[in-house]
């Protein structure tokens, strides 16, 4: 007689992790995988290639190719070249106020690129250059590598605090610092560098707001203008195939580049060697004033002097009062979802067992955030357009902040992923050793420990949410718009005070969640 095993039942663990994957995929990337699908419908309702055919075949997109290739090179190119040095003097140097230094400098990173496009052009015209000096690839290239460069800045910085110390104290027993450097130290936080760089590229030639203000043609604004004017869906979603592989093919090479770079420095190890400026100190700290003064201060004196008076800045801010607030409400909303999005799916990729399981769910974390907002908003469209309790979403404010939920909730599981690896999975065993079940332990021990990281992933959701543009100008409905969608629509045909108050209140907004969170974390730690 011969008995069958019984079946193993799932865990409690396995089924809520399972349903919160599921719920990921389908609000995440359920838009980008039914936009290819209607790319390959033809006219007729049966398989068609026409629209990709015609993407190679005309001329007109090889130029867009080559627009939007070179907008990520000089955008990347730009900001690590600016941000790299800063985050070696901050990592290393001893120069005075490191924390303020970057909190400041971190500033581009909050304001949404368009409003910098805003202030720099403003500028360029106080002080004469022609629009075809503003108006062009070269300058998009510029303002994005200004938006962009702390990102290098502050990956450069967590790169040189990772390097081993003692790797590089025994290389000076037979080498002079300047060898040791160039031998030990770049080649160590080069892999950091060089991702971030690639993520760069794709942040870039994913923006809408810059190129489209400055009417430079790449595939993000020619995607805009197949469905926008044209309405030719499938015509929109094809010119969107080439930045869907440029950007799966950057997040698999950055993944690459940063697992080989882990074999290579230890974490917790002690700091590297510190870079003593001694007499070349003071040009240390001009150099970053110099930035600071170019990339911060500059284009905030532009917007405050474009904007007048404190009563005129209350005066448009109340005129735009119902922008303002439903961005304040759906910016908040949408960072608490997506927090609560990617809690258990960031939780799920920090516990696997699988070095390359944990890799792929780091790409698909990556290659989600940087799908193009166009991209999102098309696809949602489809999906929601339609008769039903579809339509009463896609016609109501809730297709605002699924589309938040799209495009950011990916960027707060890799945080809290990040933070679920400091907490040791030992606090999770003992308490599965008393008794206690994995929810309970999951709620009573491993949120708890987690509290900065989720305030940390509300705050960045919140900012990022705030300046989205161009997924919300497609799906807001009518009358409904937020503060950026109420801003580019203002560009055109209304002064330029009233853009510039508006901008700026923008702006301030967006700082306040940041500024928050840094106070609570010094006073934590000061306590």
């Amino acid at each position: 007689m011969t008995f069958c095993k019984p079946r193993q039942r799932l865990s409690s663990r396995a089924i809520v992790l399972s349903l919160a994957a599921a719920l990921f995929m389908a609000i995440c990337a359920l838009p980008v995988i039914y936009m290819f699908g209607v790319s390959l419908i033809g006219s007729e309702g049966g398989l068609s290639f026409d629209n990709y055919r015609r993407l190679l075949m005309e001329q007109r997109h090889h130029q867009l190719l080559l627009n939007s290739t070179l907008l990520g090179v000089g955008a990347s190119a730009l900001a690590t070249l600016i941000g790299a040095p800063l985050g070696l003097l901050l990592a290393r140097s001893d120069v005075r106020g490191k924390d303020w230094w970057r909190l400041a400098l971190v500033m581009p990173l909050v304001v949404p690129p368009y409003v910098l496009a805003l202030a720099w052009t403003w500028l360029a015209g106080s002080i004469g250059l022609s629009a075809e000096r503003t108006y062009c690839l070269t300058g998009a290239a510029g303002i994005l590598g200004v938006s962009f460069y702390p990102l290098a800045m502050l990956a450069m910085e967590a790169a040189a605090r990772r390097v081993d110390a003692q790797l590089e104290e025994a290389a000076l027993l037979v080498a002079v610092p300047r060898r040791v450097a160039m031998r030990i130290t770049l080649p160590l936080v080069a892999p950091a560098v060089a991702a971030t760089a690639l993520v760069i590229f794709v942040l870039a030639i994913s923006d809408f707001g810059v190129p489209g203000l400055l009417r430079v043609n790449v595939f993000t604004t020619e995607v805009f203008t197949a469905f926008a004017a044209l309405y030719d869906f499938g015509a929109a979603t094809a010119l969107s195939t080439p930045l869907l592989i440029v950007t799966l093919l950057a997040a698999i090479i950055a993944a690459i580049i940063t697992g080989e770079s882990r074999l290579t420095s230890r974490q917790g190890s002690r700091v590297g060697l510190p870079l003593r400026l001694g007499r070349w100190r003071p040009l240390a700290e001009v150099s970053l004033l110099f930035v600071l003064l170019v990339c911060v201060l500059l284009p905030a004196l532009t917007l405050m002097l474009e904007a007048g008076s404190l009563k005129w800045i209350a005066s448009a801010t109340k005129d735009s009062g119902s922008a303002v607030m439903n961005s304040i409400v759906l910016s908040s909303v949408g960072a608490t979802l997506a927090v609560a999005l990617a809690v258990l799916p960031g939780y799920a990729r920090a516990r696997m067992k699988s070095h390359w399981g944990g890799k792929l769910v780091d790409l698909l974390f990556i290659t989600l955030f940087a799908v193009p907002g166009t991209v999102v908003g098309i696809g949602l469209i489809g999906l929601w357009n339609r008769p039903g309790v579809a339509g009463t979403v896609y016609t109501s404010q809730l297709i605002v902040l699924i589309a938040y939920l799209a495009r950011f909730a990916p960027v707060a599981a890799l945080m809290i992923s990040a933070g679920v690896r400091q907490i040791p999975v030992s606090f999770e065993e003992a308490a599965a050793v008393t008794g206690a079940g994995w929810w309970r332990s999951f709620t009573r021990i491993v949120l708890p420990n987690l509290k900065t990281s989720l305030a940390a992933a509300w705050a960045v959701a919140f900012v990022f949410a705030f300046g989205e543009l161009s997924a919300t100008i497609l799906v807001a409905p009518p009358g409904e718009s937020t503060l950026p969608v109420r801003i580019y629509t203002l560009i055109a045909n209304t002064p330029t005070g009233n853009v510039a108050a508006l901008a700026l209140t923008q702006s301030m907004i967006a700082l306040l969640p940041l500024a928050l969170f840094a106070w609570v974390v010094r006073q934590r730690e000061g306590t």
